[in-house]
C-alpha cells in the first residue's frame, strides 16, 4: 500500500515542479525516438532506479513531450525488486531531481544533467 500512496504523491509532486500532467511517472515500459535519445547527454545520470525520472525530466527540459499509453499498476511482492530502504532512496532521489530541473530551468542553479550531449 505504501507503494501505491508514495506513487500518486510523487507523481503529483513531480507534475507540479515540472509543470507537466503525466499521469505516472514510476510504471510501464518507454519508448524514444532516436532524435530524443540523441538530445540526452546520459554520462550525469543515476545507475540505480532514478534513472528513469532523469531522463524524463532532460527529455522535458530538451523540449519533448511524452505521450503516455495506459498499463495496469499491481503491488505485490513479486512485482517489484525495489524494497523499502531502496524506495526511499527512490523517492528522494526523485525529489531532487524535480527541484534541480526547477532551479536549472530558472536559471539558479545549473545541474550537469541538462548538458548537450558532445557530438
Amino acid at each position: 500500500m505504501y507503494k501505491y500512496i508514495f506513487n500518486r504523491l510523487l507523481t503529483w509532486y513531480e507534475n507540479m515542479m515540472l509543470w507537466q500532467k503525466l499521469s505516472e511517472y514510476h510504471t510501464g515500459y518507454r519508448a524514444f525516438s532516436a532524435d530524443v535519445i540523441r538530445s540526452i547527454d546520459f554520462t550525469h545520470n543515476s545507475d540505480d532506479f532514478v534513472f528513469d525520472n532523469e531522463m524524463i525530466s532532460q527529455i522535458f527540459m530538451n523540449g519533448y513531450e511524452i505521450a503516455e499509453i495506459t498499463c495496469p499498476t499491481k503491488y505485490f511482492e513479486e512485482a517489484s525488486s525495489i524494497n523499502f530502504k531502496r524506495s526511499t532512496k527512490y523517492g528522494l532521489g526523485v525529489v531532487w531531481v524535480s527541484i534541480s530541473y526547477r532551479l536549472h530551468k530558472w536559471g539558479i542553479r545549473k545541474s550537469k544533467l541538462y548538458n548537450k550531449p558532445k557530438p
